[in-house]
């Protein structure tokens, strides 16, 4: 039984410092219906140790969506609306939203996004853009940032998101189902 427990926590521990705990059964986040937290990430633990963060994934025609309803809003000149067209991703966006202790520590550049497929076959990698964090309350910074995202197969079946965050020293995962 020892043999049991000592080679779940070690495949759960980060290569680079503490382990994060896992849920069981990944949990749905119901912003992003397409993706589901597999290390235990709660908003009131991860507020208290300034370790909040959290992924979405927004596709093409959503992102469409809103760029032509916010047309409708605002009197956008044709170049801007033209802009904006140019601007979407083809494969849609990851949205990374991430909560941390000091302004410095919300550098979303200290994080490391990587996706995999079930065989482990490595199909995305991306560092985000540099930046520092928004006084969010307390003592916590708030960066949200979207990140450029390949165009996703349903065939591919769940991609692994995996969130490497060098400051911390911990890794978030997150599971990624395409949309049909």
């Amino acid at each position: 039984m020892a043999l049991f427990g000592g080679a779940t926590v070690a495949h759960a521990q980060s290569p680079n410092g503490p382990a994060r705990k896992r849920y069981m059964f990944a949990q749905k986040n119901p912003e992003c219906p397409v993706v589901a937290n597999i290390t235990k990430n709660t908003d009131e633990d991860a507020d208290v140790t300034g370790t909040y963060t959290h992924v979405c994934y927004r596709s093409p025609e959503e992102m469409l969506a809103e760029i032509n309803e916010l047309r409708k809003i605002h009197d956008w000149a044709d170049s801007t609306y033209q802009r904006r067209l140019a601007a979407l991703p083809p494969g849609g966006a990851l949205v990374l939203d991430i909560r941390r202790q000091g302004a410095k520590n919300a550098d979303p550049s200290l994080l490391t996004i990587a996706a995999r497929t079930k065989e482990g076959k490595e199909v995305f990698t991306a560092t985000p853009k540099p930046g520092f964090g928004r006084f969010y309350g307390r003592d916590l910074y708030w960066n949200k940032q979207l990140i450029p995202f390949i165009k996703l197969d349903p065939a591919v079946g769940p991609l692994t998101l995996v969130i490497t965050d060098t400051r911390l020293r911990q890794q978030f995962e997150y599971q990624l189902t395409p949309p049909q």
